[in-house]
């Protein structure tokens, strides 16, 4: 087998949003088809009428668009073996079940749905229809008796699979139930519909969640029934969450945003998702680098980075690597961006924003921690006096009341025109010098009396300039007089 014919796939149904498992398993097979030169196809799984959600199939579209997983074959795009969507192709999966029948390995079921045919003790189908005189069918299908067609498991023996990441598994045949290939309104079942789409589009290796792992012996045994050559298996590991104990399950809402949708309107870059995703069950080995553009990724990746062990979902270290991509923006596109997180700015904050978006940019993991990054500049919090204590610079609220009169003073001379950062460090700097104080004890009392917050985003002349001279004033103001309270 050459790189050329390297075939992969995601098939998503149409259910709703993409949960982070499903998107590692789109981006994983993404990355082995590009890393071989070969072919990524997007098919849509959409025979679960029920579970049918209108507008999935241009939320999976628009994902994959924004985490730049990029079929060369989809519904949209067509290829060689179109149509990628499996309710236009009815016809197909008929023509196919009745191959299966016509081979022995399936069979027509006629038994009424409401009558109770369960046995055994894995609760499969008593097989009433199985071994039915061939006489008996024909008489069934001439009166148009509705049915169903099942695959015929054989009762014995066991059937086993190579998968890459834990080697050969095997299934005893007798927990095998005769499963439904094809329903009473012609419709498919997935593990019929998804063996015939694979095959007919030539998918060479099949990526897709452990979940999977006990449905694979059906789908090789009409790989087999067929005599068509099997894919080569890959099962993922699961994605886990921690919980609040520090045990870990199945990554869910409960343990914070699991789709992609979700961790981007919190604030997460969509390439920051994809990369951390990326090394959720897998590690370059030729590399230590964590940061990873996607032709990087596509470079790096092989399917021997992989690992069978479940993955634990972090959202620090997801906010780490979005912190990384965030310093590494451009200034005036990370301003762009951010502004729509900040929701309604004062006209001062407005008016400052690229200066506020440079002291962030550097300050955040996500965008979704600017509103209350920067809330103090809008709502000053209550004052609180213990702020003012700081023991490295020897700062006491009895300090600030008595340095704080004169600093006021200093600032009021400021003209408007003049309240520019860089003039009122060197303005402050100067009175330091004069007065003799410790530099860290004068800037760290104005800051507080101008944030009213112990960590801010930012120096004290910086937030002074973006709050302007008035807000700055009545705020130092405000502050000496509630320390002359105390």
């Amino acid at each position: 087998m050459t790189d050329q014919n390297i075939r992969t796939r995601f098939a998503p149904s149409p259910t709703g949003y993409m949960h982070i498992g499903n998107l590692r398993t789109a981006l994983y097979a993404y990355l082995y088809a590009k890393a071989q030169h070969g072919t990524f196809i997007l098919r849509i799984e959409d025979t679960d009428r029920t579970r049918y959600v209108a507008d999935a199939v241009d939320f999976i579209n628009r994902t994959l668009k924004l985490a730049e997983i990029v079929p060369d074959e989809s519904p949209d795009l067509g290829g060689p073996y179109a149509p990628y969507v499996q309710s236009e192709r009815m016809d197909i999966y008929k023509k196919y079940a009745e191959k299966l029948v016509e081979l022995g390995h399936a069979y027509y079921c006629f038994c009424d749905p409401d009558e109770d045919h369960s046995q055994g003790k894995f609760g499969g189908y008593d097989r009433t229809c199985r071994d039915l005189p061939q006489d008996v069918i024909d008489a069934h299908l001439k009166n148009g008796d509705p049915y169903v067609i099942r695959q015929k498991m054989p009762l014995t023996g066991e059937t086993t699979y190579f998968d890459v990441l834990h080697g050969n598994i095997s299934i005893p045949n007798e927990e095998l139930e005769d499963q439904v290939l094809l329903k009473r309104d012609g419709m498919p079942t997935y593990n019929f519909a998804n063996v015939i789409d694979d095959h007919l589009m030539h998918v060479t290796h099949i990526i897709r969640g452990s979940e999977f792992i006990t449905s694979t012996p059906k789908h090789v045994l009409l790989y087999q029934g067929y005599g068509w050559e099997l894919p080569t298996f890959i099962h993922l590991a699961p994605v886990m969450g921690k919980n609040a104990d520090g045990s870990t399950s199945k990554l869910s809402k409960r343990h914070g945003a699991t789709s992609f949708d979700d961790l981007v309107k919190a604030g997460y870059l969509p390439q920051a998702i994809v990369n951390y995703v990326a090394l959720l069950g897998w590690n370059p080995k030729d590399t230590n680098q964590e940061i990873f553009s996607m032709q990087e990724l596509i470079e790096h990746f092989s399917l021997e980075g992989l690992s069978k062990s479940p993955a634990v979902f972090d959202y620090d270290k997801l906010g780490w690597v979005n912190g990384e991509y965030l310093k590494a923006m451009d200034a005036a596109e990370f301003a762009d961006k951010a502004r729509t997180f900040a929701g309604d700015l004062p006209d001062y904050l407005e008016a400052h924003w690229t200066e506020l978006a440079a002291l962030l940019q550097t300050r955040i993991s996500r965008m979704g921690e600017i509103p209350e990054q920067i809330q103090f500049l809008i709502n000053c919090p209550d004052f609180d006096a213990d702020l003012y204590v700081n023991k490295r610079n020897k700062v006491t609220p009895e300090k600030a009341k008595d340095l704080l009169p004169a600093v006021i003073e200093l600032l009021e001379n400021i003209p408007e025109s003049e309240w520019q950062n860089d003039n009122l460090y060197a303005k402050l700097e100067a009175h330091i010098e004069a007065t003799g104080v410790k530099k860290g004890l004068m800037m760290w009392v104005v800051r507080i009396a101008a944030a009213g917050q112990k960590v801010t985003p930012g120096g004290a002349t910086e937030i002074m300039t973006l709050l302007g001279k008035e807000n700055s004033l009545a705020r130092l103001k405000k502050s000496l007089a509630k320390l002359a309270e105390l």
